[in-house]
């Protein structure tokens, strides 16, 4: 008969969940020296973007209530964690951005913000044993630059797929940095986590050092 794993002590810090597939998300709490385990919540976002839309067309509290939505269908499933769920939006002059799906979607995302500035919204949410414990919205604004048809093609190929991977198709942590003229915000955000929020959050939790 096997042995039962062993019980944390009484005063262990509760177990920590991402509830995202993000690799950049997991990247900034990985550096921040955070042990947490990953559990992708499975959920149709579409269908749940679709419907904030149609009923208050806040691209806020879309954000704010994806991320509620992960960390508590997780936390369903792990009752004595602690489940970040997160999400952002891309929105330019009331046009909400996807990821595009392919090269050619990108370019023509890339082209409709170009010259103007948009808005991230991120939001991060926990939540423990199916109930909400906390949240935060934050909204960076970033105007893009007036760059050349050639620059922008120059950059695609450059930049490759992944730009695929990120509404309005480009990292800012990577080449798309040259794409902008200004960034107004929390640089953890526009990656897509508030960072520093969470961890003093976390910290209220006795998850990381005070």
């Amino acid at each position: 008969m096997a042995n039962a794993p062993p019980k944390a002590p009484p005063d262990a810090p509760p177990a920590l969940i991402l509830a995202s597939k993000s690799a950049a998300r997991a990247t900034l709490l990985y550096n921040a020296g955070i042990h947490f385990d990953i559990d992708p919540a499975s959920l149709d976002e579409a269908a749940i973007r679709r419907m904030v839309q149609a009923e208050s067309g806040a691209a806020t509290l879309a954000a704010a209530t994806l991320a509620e939505a992960k960390a508590m269908a997780v936390s369903q499933r792990h009752e004595d964690a602690l489940v970040i769920g997160a999400d952002q939006i891309l929105e330019c002059d009331n046009v909400w951005f996807d990821k595009p799906g392919d090269m050619d979607q990108a370019r023509a995302d890339l082209l409709a913000l170009r010259g103007l500035t948009h808005q991230q919204h991120s939001a991060v949410s926990v939540a423990r044993g199916g109930a909400l414990l906390w949240h935060h919205v934050e909204t960076a604004h970033l105007t893009m630059r007036d760059f050349s048809d050639d620059f922008l093609d120059d950059h695609l190929a450059a930049a490759g797929t992944a730009v695929l991977a990120s509404a309005g198709a480009y990292q800012l942590e990577g080449l798309g940095v040259g794409l902008f003229s200004r960034i107004e915000g929390d640089y953890f955000s526009i990656l897509g986590l508030p960072l520093l929020p969470l961890l003093d959050f976390l910290r209220q939790q006795g998850v990381v050092g005070s």
